[in-house]
């Protein structure tokens, strides 16, 4: 009896490639287009297909748009970042759920012993959301790409401050859902989402090669 090969999946196309990796930057300039909620809702709902350790999906995304809610964000940013994070279209807090685990029930039924593996050894759980987290990040930005927007992530900010004035308050203030418990979410990093000014775009900065951070065993 002939065995059926398995099914490879193709490749995506050197264009979509590009739009992705080779040719999108790092935005610091915005051009005066918005972006929409319903292409907010579809970043997500395509980037929380990335894998997540026990599909955890512990990132939670703050998405500020108007102008008060960017003011509030405005004392935790450094000084370099806060023209460019001011005039972005979007800038979505990515963070951790350090209580991600009580959605595991919902996302992991196939191992029912998942949840009190993490509530009750809160070490592993915040290595774990940290981790997991910073991912889900990564397929954000991916996420955004593909869909024909720019990014520009960065870390210079107060995370401190961040989580006070966004994640340490009423539910209400925080813009979080009900379920949401001050104190237990914590800011990851920021990344503006737009439309990149090209006008404003540095030269491309070289990047490390095969040879040098990569071995084959």
């Amino acid at each position: 009896m002939s065995q059926q090969s398995p099914t490879l999946h193709p490749g995506l196309s050197d264009d979509a490639l590009d739009v992705v990796f080779r040719t999108a930057r790092t935005h610091n300039g915005w051009l005066d287009k918005p972006v929409s909620d319903e292409t907010l809702h579809a970043l997500y709902d395509l980037m929380k297909w990335g894998p997540t350790s026990a599909n955890s999906s512990p990132a939670r995304f703050l998405f500020l748009q108007t102008k008060a809610a960017k003011e509030r964000l405005r004392p935790a940013l450094a000084p370099g970042n806060l023209k460019k994070t001011m005039s972005a279209p979007v800038t979505v807090i990515v963070a951790y759920d350090l209580r991600f685990y009580e959605k595991l029930p919902k996302l992991a039924p196939h191992n029912p012993g998942f949840r009190d593996l993490f509530a009750n050894n809160a070490e592993l759980a915040e290595v774990t959301a940290k981790r997991n987290s910073t991912l889900q990040g990564a397929y954000l930005i991916i996420a955004a790409r593909a869909l024909g927007l720019d990014c520009g992530p960065m870390s210079g900010f107060d995370n401190a401050k961040v989580d006070v004035e966004f994640f340490e308050a009423g539910v209400e203030r925080a813009g979080m859902c009900e379920e949401y418990v001050p104190g237990t979410i914590k800011s990851k990093f920021l990344c503006n989402i737009g439309h990149g000014d090209p006008a404003v775009v540095r030269p491309r900065a070289p990047r490390l090669d095969f040879s040098e951070v990569c071995h084959l065993l």
